[in-house]
């Protein structure tokens, strides 16, 4: 390998920009770190140059640990988007700079100065100054400054950034030439899709200082693991479904889940990935048999024309139900119209103008890796909701999953106040937990169901409902809106708990998907934690009703048994709220878990006062979990 990173982190103040990132290159490979900005990628080409020293980690070139070792000593090369050459230099003296420094023999300066300027393509320039240059050709000479020292490793960072579209394409090609001719090991940091797709062996993508995933070009389009990857990568759609069987359902929708598919739980929310390209449309049902996966029938809202190609957006009303996450829905919409691209016409057809409706089939679907509970948490100004904020975000830890931290302001002036707020919570978390966002609305607490419906969170985290405070009124309301029309569990927090080990879930027969049991379980599972499964018999049960229970008992152990959680069950007389509330002290559980019945088909929905009355009850954490037909 030239190039071995290993857990390399780096701090600017309380920000980590370099959060514990592994990389391996191979000898010759022109890799690409792709990220945003203020992603890290181009501390991380600094931390390899020596430029800036890492806070953790090691880094090896050529098998040296150079990890402390000065610039000069670590034979890399290293151009900047500036170009960064001397102006009072002549373009020859440019480049034989670094050799005059190293006291290479003036001749050998002036042969390497010549050949490295004809393999850049500015042979016979050698004697022009910096303002009798093109940018693109600034850029070159810098490439040849860089290379004139014949360095073990090359480092680009953003090349090309500041040139037009049309130099910078002839640059790549450029670069890739030279870097396939003279098989030197390097490393290009950019923001440009098309730059790293057309340059790369490989990619790694890189996201607030974290390490996302690698592979090549084709391989990140068409087969990413992450949804951050398939969202960044390319445009895509993005859906949100859940696992029935083996398939996938996306509202009145299902879609075999493709063999070689990462593995989900059953019941569980399953991404999948769908190129806009991929996207087949016709007027007419598709036939039977037909090679296309049917999506449903849409409606176009938008078309678009782009040169080569062109954008139509398509609402799809069976999908109705199930969550486009890419393209991410506008503010105040719950939902997103899919992206579909087809190639220009010379003269555009009524076949799909806006308004007509169209059959939507997919050529290829993508299954991305199960992510981690994806955790909302309320952290309002105020002792629950500190308690809150430390609860969901030791959840989100163990879970592997992102964490967004919600507050609301009243005035526009309140933003501000609010959002530093959240910036040092989240400083106090980030190094713990992949993904930390904060997020500040203004507007009163509807803005949480808002949040969690754009956001496609699993699990909202806020702490008990008080209508006498103004600040928190009708946050009951809230968790009843967010468990009907979400379908999100809703987990509630009075004060700090310093472990969750012990998990309590209070199960019934005959609830609609055993989502109490499901759930608690995934929790149970991120955590590590032991679980109890409690029935609390109602009176007059009788001896083929108890034997009914115990059946169910069994079957709630041998579902958590699946998911790795070690359970014990138990079964109780008496009132049932009581009954709970006593086993939760006498256990002292971390977290109590109870399901909210599915409303009756034709009646309003009411949260059902045994809820009610064991988070009123109880000063310990309870989630509320939605029963799901």
């Amino acid at each position: 390998m030239s190039i071995i990173l290993t857990n390399l982190s780096k701090r600017f103040g309380a920000s980590v920009v370099v959060n514990n990132v592994s990389l391996e290159i191979d000898d010759g490979e022109l890799f690409v770190l792709l990220g945003g900005s203020g992603s890290g990628k181009s501390t991380i080409l600094r931390l390899i140059a020596g430029l800036i020293h890492p806070d953790a980690g090691r880094i090896e070139l050529h098998g040296r640990d150079v990890t402390y070792l000065p610039p000069q000593a670590r034979h890399t090369g290293f151009v900047f988007q500036n170009y960064s050459i001397f102006r009072h230099m002549t373009v020859a003296d440019n480049v034989a700079f670094g050799l005059r420094i190293r006291k290479v023999p003036r001749q050998e300066q002036r042969r390497r100065s010549d050949e490295l300027l004809d393999l850049v393509g500015l042979g016979g320039l050698g004697g022009r100054y910096a303002d009798q240059l093109s940018g693109g050709q600034q850029q070159r000479v810098a490439l040849a400054r860089a290379l004139a020292y014949e360095p073990a490793v090359l480092l680009l960072d953003e090349p090309f950034g500041a040139l037009d579209v049309k130099i910078r394409a002839q640059l790549r090609r450029s670069l890739r030439e030279i870097q396939r001719q003279l098989q030197i090991t390097t490393i290009l940091v950019t923001h440009d899709q098309e730059e790293a797709f057309e340059l790369a062996d490989r990619i790694a993508v890189i996201d607030r200082g974290h390490l996302i995933e690698v592979g090549s070009a084709e391989t990140l389009y068409h087969r990413p693991q992450s949804e951050f990857t398939a969202a960044f990568i390319g445009g895509g759609n993005v859906l949100v479904g859940r696992k029935i069987g083996n398939e996938i359902r996306l509202g009145a929708t299902s879609l075999p889940v493709p063999a070689g598919s990462p593995p989900h739980e059953e019941g569980a929310p399953i991404r999948i990935l769908f190129r806009p390209e991929t996207v087949l449309l016709q007027a007419e049902p598709f036939a039977a048999g037909a090679e296309a996966r049917v999506l449903g029938q849409g409606t176009i809202q938008e078309r678009t024309f782009a040169g080569s190609w062109q954008r139509l957006l398509i609402t799809v009303d069976n999908l109705r139900g199930a969550r486009l996450v890419t393209p991410r829905p506008m503010y105040g919409q719950s939902s997103a119209p899919i992206e579909v691209v087809r190639p220009s016409v010379t003269e555009p057809t009524d076949d799909f103008a806006p308004g007509r409706p169209v059959w939507l089939g997919l050529r290829h679907y993508h299954v991305l890796n199960p992510a981690g509970l994806k955790v909302l948490v309320y952290a309002e100004a105020s002792a629950t909701g500190e308690a809150a904020a430390e609860f969901g975000c030791r959840l989100a830890q163990a879970a592997g999953g992102p964490i967004t931290l919600l507050d609301l302001a009243g005035t526009p002036d309140a933003i501000a106040r609010e959002r530093q707020r959240l910036e040092q919570l989240r400083q106090t978390w980030q190094t713990h937990i992949p993904q930390v966002e904060t997020h500040v609305r203004q507007g009163g607490a509807d803005q949480i169901v808002l949040e969690a419906q754009e956001g496609g969170f699993e699990v909202v985290v806020m702490g008990q409902a008080d209508d006498s405070d103004s600040a928190t009124a009708g946050l009951g309301t809230i968790a009843n809106r967010l468990l009907l029309e979400t379908g999100i569990s809703v987990l509630f927090v009075q004060s700090p708990r310093p472990r969750i080990n012990r998990i309590l879930i209070c199960t019934a027969v005959g609830e609609p998907g055993k989502s109490d049991v499901q759930f608690g379980g995934r929790i149970a599972r991120h955590l590590g934690a032991e679980a109890t499964v409690l029935h609390v018999h109602r009176p007059g049960t009788t001896a083929a009703e108890k034997r009914r229970i115990e059946r169910h008992l069994a079957q709630a152990r041998s579902s958590l048994a699946a998911l790795g959680v070690h359970s014990v069950a138990k079964a109780e007389d008496g009132p049932i709220t009581e009954q709970i509330l006593r086993e939760a002290e006498d256990g002292d559980y971390d977290l109590i878990v109870i399901g909210a019945p599915a409303p009756p088909a034709h009646q309003q929905f009411f949260w059902p006062n045994l809820a009610v009355e064991i988070v009123a009850g109880t000063t310990r954490p309870v989630l509320v979990v939605p029963m799901l037909e």
